[in-house]
This record gives C-alpha cells, structure tokens and sequence, in this order.
C-alpha cells in the first residue's frame, strides 16, 4: 500500500467488503469524515460515498409494517439505487457492501459497465473472532447462522482472490485491519490500480 493510498482509475466502482463487523464503516467513516448518522450519499470531490447503513437509516421507523426479510430488500434496493445514480452521473464511487456471494459481486460488476465503470473490490479481511467482537462493539450482532453463510462465502473469495483471480471485479485489494487502520486515503487518478493483491 504505497504511501498508504489505494488508486484505481478515474469513475469506479469500488466495493468495500468484509465480514459483518470487519471495520468496514469504521474505515469509512475515518477516510471520509462520517459521522455515522447519514441517510444520505456523501460526495467528497469526485466521489461519492455510499455506506448501506445510510439506506438503512432513510427507512428506520418507516417499515414497521413490513417483515424483516422485506425491510432488509427495500434497504438493498435503495442502496443499489444510489450506486446506479451515482454511477451515472460520472462519479467514482466507494461503496459498503456487506455481502460478497457470486451473484452480488457479478451483480455489481453488471452495474458499472452499465455505466461505463470498473469495478473493483477492496476486502477488509478480519479474522472471525475480530469480526464478532467488531459487532459486539457496534451493539448489532449477526445471527450464527447468518455469520456462517458470510464466513463460507468470504472464505472463498479471499481464496480466489489471492490465487490471482478478482473476477467479476478488475481488480481487488486483500488488507487487514491493522493495514487499513494504515490507509490515509482512496485516490482515482489514470495509474489505476493492479489486477489483485494482497497487501
């Protein structure tokens, strides 16, 4: 990670990723100056910032109504909503995205050559126990067998990943915690970025 900065080419798509409680909003906030209670995109410059919990919190208290698997699909619609906007409009993009199965990934890889974008992965990769004690810290905890699922599919995409295969994305950036912690700032600029790496 040189100069701890991360670069990518001008007007991508680059996803955040990691196990629930990895410290990825954490990382976004610190980049970015959060305050952790928007309910709306952040355009800093050029790029927009999109964090899933910003959806979450524009329809807190709205869908009580509706049952959890309902609530949790208006909030993804709604954050795939704001990336194809942002997207559109020409912005790079940083995005969380807690999940990272196949059909996600391949989802978002549609989206930006939609676009005209790349799209590219930025794994925050934190132990198990890290992550659960990142939840604990944050107060919301994942079910066990929800935690499971995530770990199961992180696992495979750390190992394609580092075998030198980022696909559906251009390019993917494998880090720690205590390297992000290091990471003062995501640069778009013509250098771009590597096929994949594990920093």
């Amino acid at each position: 990670m040189q100069g701890a900065m991360l670069r990518y080419p001008p007007k991508s798509l680059v996803i955040v990723t990691g196990l629930p409680g990895a410290g990825k909003t954490t990382l976004l906030e610190r980049l970015y100056n959060l305050h952790g209670g928007e309910t709306l995109p952040v355009t800093a410059g050029a790029v927009v910032v999109i964090d899933s919990a910003q959806s979450r919190r524009h329809w807190y208290g709205r869908l009580t109504w509706a049952p959890y698997p309902v609530r949790r699909a208006v909030v993804f619609v709604t954050h795939l909503r704001r990336i194809r906007q942002a997207l559109a409009r020409g912005h790079s993009v940083v995005a969380h995205n807690r999940g990272c199965g196949p059909y996600v990934l391949k989802g978002f890889a549609w989206l930006a050559r939609r676009r005209g974008a790349s799209l590219h992965l930025l794994l925050l990769d934190a132990p198990a126990r890290e992550a659960l004690a990142g939840q604990q810290a944050r107060g919301r905890v994942v079910q066990p067998r929800t935690f499971a699922r995530h770990e199961r599919r992180w696992n495979t995409l750390i190992t394609q990943v580092t075998g030198g295969d980022p696909a559906p994305a251009s390019g993917a950036y494998v880090v720690s915690r205590a390297q992000a912690d290091l990471l003062e700032a995501i640069v778009f600029d013509a250098s771009g970025a590597p096929r994949s790496r594990r920093e």
